[in-house]
Parts: C-alpha cells; structure tokens; sequence
C-alpha cells in the first residue's frame, strides 16, 4: 500500500497491526488519541511503503531528559 493509502487506514481505524518483517508485527495508531495505553504516548515512526518511507506513530514509553 501507498503511504497516504497506510496514513488514511489508520486514521479510519484508529490503530492497525502491520507487519515489520517475515515474522514481525508492530502496531501503529493515530498521532492524537487515546489508542496508547498509559503511560505510553504516540511517537513518530517510519515504515516502508510502495512510495517510500512513510511516518506513522507507534505507542512508546515517553524518555525524559532532565538537565543534571
């Protein structure tokens, strides 16, 4: 699939399970929402598609850095 095809399926269904490689899943979800569970928050991603690489968002643990 296109990127836009990928970007617009998962904006429709809110989060999708696409595959990362032969035996490999990831789930990526909407950049606002609430598809994440806490403490996770969306964060950018790429996947390759039939046109390139395509940023998606995928459900992270947030890393702070805080100054010493």
């Amino acid at each position: 699939m296109t990127c836009d095809e990928a970007q617009q399926l998962i904006q429709s269904r809110r989060a999708i399970v696409l595959t990362t490689g032969r035996n490999t899943y990831d789930r990526y979800v909407r950049q606002y929402g609430n598809e994440c569970d806490w403490p996770e928050v969306p964060v950018a991603s790429y996947v390759r598609t039939l046109d390139g690489q395509c940023r998606v968002h995928r459900c992270e643990e947030p890393v702070f850095d805080f100054p010493d």
